[in-house]
């Protein structure tokens, strides 16, 4: 949970925060000691000298992937706050819109995904990062700010049940993502770091339930089945394959192929990520007592991350002389039928005009340009036409 550990340095630079786990009671003003708040409500104070583990980051950040499960426990300045949230925001909006616009973890989405991951500078495939010269931040650095901006934005959507879900929804993909482009050896330290160690089935129960895992298990046959090991977990913890009939079901156990097991973790995942979701909306007043965090974790669950459609960085790079070409190859539908009405019947009502005139104006061309189109387009002389 998040405090505010506050240093007045100046005027102008105040250093916040540390995110500890356990609550706080209320303790006395002395001096020379500096108060924190905390997401109980309670108030904190320290002494001004504290001990810190010999590197505390080489085990919090030793895996590319985590459940989230420990709050950073460092200091950091107000602007980092401010570049790690947005910065992570951004990367949620993108699995958003890539999810919509594309099949998840289909080639074409892995690729977008990939390029915001490295635009952003969150972790991603440390062993290829590992083989190239570094120009840039640190895997580790990048593991702190995959792990700092998760917190910050726990503290700005779970404030209501729509920006939890929101929130929910857009980290599982992101942990999908990340957890099937993991190697094979990282998947398995990530599920022994985490206690997820479900038991595999030996080679001869293997093979006296050969046709039934064959028969039951999508991308199996009898040949991989030899090849790949096979979990037996409880049915409770894989709802979600039992419901869609993908593993095979036998005594209150199922037995999921390795390429499945993907589907366990998340489930915990969600099941974690909620919970504390919860606990933090619950400590939410303490949080917004601090006059410096409320502003910015409000606007964080209703801020606008994309691109900046009101600055024209096109006009002029369209000219009339190609709008005739463009309408057959690169209008959106009812654009090209509004622009053929024009040509055709030297005629458009008043919203068809409205309509047309605002797209051209979208596409780069200026005022004059777009208004000079439906002119021309209204003249009964075809020659007026030709040179547009």
């Amino acid at each position: 949970m998040l405090t505010a550990d506050v240093h007045f340095l100046s005027r102008h630079v105040i250093v916040l925060p540390a995110f500890v786990e356990q609550p706080t009671l209320f303790g006395g003003l002395e001096p020379r000691r500096r108060c924190c708040y905390s997401l109980t409500g309670a108030m904190q104070f320290s002494g001004r000298r504290r001990k810190i583990n010999a590197n505390p980051q080489t085990e919090l950040y030793g895996h590319a992937l985590q459940f989230y499960g420990q709050p950073p426990l460092e200091n950091i300045s107000l602007s980092e706050f401010e570049t790690f949230a947005v910065d992570r925001l951004k990367l949620l909006k993108t699995i958003e819109n890539l999810g919509v616009s594309y099949v998840k973890l289909s080639e074409q989405y892995s690729k977008k995904l990939e390029a915001e991951f490295k635009t952003l500078s969150f972790p991603y495939r440390p062993e290829a990062d590992d083989r190239k010269t570094q120009t840039g931040p640190s895997e580790l650095e990048k593991r702190r700010k995959d792990h700092i901006s998760h917190f910050i934005l726990r503290l700005a959507y779970c404030q209501t049940e729509d920006l939890r879900r929101w929130f929910i929804q857009q980290e599982v993909d992101l942990f999908r993502y990340r957890f099937n482009n993991l190697p094979p050896k990282q998947k398995l330290e990530f599920l022994h770091r985490n206690n997820l160690q479900y038991d595999t089935i030996n080679v001869e129960e293997k093979k006296s339930l050969l046709d039934k895992l064959v028969n039951s298990s999508y991308a199996v046959s009898g040949i991989t089945v030899e090849d790949q090991d096979f979990y037996k977990v409880p049915f409770q913890d894989a709802l979600d394959l039992v419901r869609t009939r993908k593993v095979y079901l036998k005594a209150g156990y199922v037995y999921i192929p390795h390429q499945d097991i993907v589907t366990i973790v998340l489930n915990d995942f969600r099941t974690r990520l909620s919970k504390a979701l919860a606990l933090t909306a619950r400590s939410l007043p303490a949080v917004h007592s601090d006059e410096r965090l409320q502003p910015l974790l409000n606007h964080l669950g209703h801020a606008y991350v994309g691109q900046d459609y009101s600055i024209q960085k096109n006009v002029g790079k369209i000219s009339l002389e190609q709008i005739d070409s463009l309408s057959g190859k690169s209008f959106p539908l009812c654009m090209r039928q509004l622009h053929q009405s024009l040509r055709e019947n030297h005629h458009l009502r008043h919203g068809g005009r409205m309509q047309y005139g605002l797209f051209l104006k979208g596409i780069g061309l200026s005022l004059e340009q777009a208004l000079q189109v439906l002119e021309v387009g209204v003249h009964k002389g075809q020659s007026g036409c030709r040179q547009v």
